[in-house]
């Protein structure tokens, strides 16, 4: 925790500040290399800022000029007497963004894909608590609610084009449960995957700011069926597929169908309004 003066006013660091090094000589360039910098930073909102309890918590997307020419984006979230609150933290709660931050670290630290932090700090400048997250684009991906949105109006690719992206987020959800991570939020719209040139399939996953540790049972269950609710466009067989590739298995054992039939019965029952159609069939759509 440390003390400095700024116009007249005392501020307060009780964090320390975080500074990717690859991005270090970047965001230099570009003059925003400190927390007051960035905080005065002119930036459109990406989205609507979020105001509760007198507080306010917004995100903007900023094209950076590189050294050597070029540009590179990022996510700058900055806020303002947004925070949890806990006994622990009961008068200011903790920054949401902090716990964010925190939570990207641990996953990275588990070896699990996730966003790439730029630069995190909190200030509490008077009464006030500040708070910014800047995160890398994740360039090239996108979210699995948007790119099955348009398989949906567009026409879905073959079937083995689509298992290569079930893999990718099946060995995502699996390795976060191997380290005995639950995100609690694990819907389409917070993963996102990328094709690559050489047709391999990246996923990553965000919004990470609720997850918390769990018993692996308790993971699959919450997260599985989380992913589920918002599936059910997808056919059965590449459901099924899926459930089976995340457990690692060839064959259902009385475990994986107890916890199959759990998944399904809450999702329809949660969905018995949903139009279910599955993909628009594409030519040689064989199973593999």
């Amino acid at each position: 925790m440390a003390h400095l003066c700024v116009a007249g006013e005392q501020v307060l660091i009780f964090v320390k500040d975080f500074t990717n090094e690859r991005w270090r000589s970047i965001l230099a360039h570009n003059g925003l290399l400190d927390f007051d910098a960035l905080w005065r930073l002119e930036a459109a909102w990406f989205e609507e800022p979020n105001r509760r309890r007198g507080g306010w918590s917004g995100v903007a997307r900023c094209e950076l000029d590189l050294p050597e020419g070029g540009k590179r984006a990022v996510f700058l979230k900055r806020q303002e007497n947004h925070g949890t609150f806990s006994w622990r933290h009961p008068v200011h709660g903790v920054p949401t963004f902090q716990r964010e931050f925190r939570k990207i670290m641990h996953y990275q630290a588990c070896g699990i894909p996730t966003l790439e932090p730029v630069y995190f700090a909190v200030r509490r400048i008077g009464k006030d608590q500040r708070a910014i997250l800047v995160t890398e684009e994740l360039s090239g991906f996108v979210s699995m609610e948007d790119r099955v949105r348009d398989w949906l109006k567009n026409g879905a690719p073959s079937r083995p084009v689509r298992l290569r992206f079930l893999r990718a987020v099946a060995d995502l959800l699996r390795q976060m449960h191997a380290n005995g991570i639950q995100h609690n939020c694990f819907f389409p719209k917070h993963v996102f995957t990328r094709m690559n040139a050489d047709g391999s399939v990246e996923a990553r996953v965000i919004d990470l700011e609720k997850s918390r540790w769990r018993p692996g049972t308790l993971c699959a269950r919450r997260d599985l069926y989380s992913l589920a609710g918002q599936s059910l466009h997808w056919n059965r067989t590449d459901r099924m597929w899926f459930f089976k590739t995340y457990l690692g298995i060839a064959r259902l054992t009385p475990y994986a169908k107890w916890l199959w039939r759990h998944v399904e019965a809450r999702s329809l029952k949660k969905n018995r309004d949903y139009s279910s159609l599955p993909f628009p069939a594409a030519k040689h759509d064989g199973a593999n």
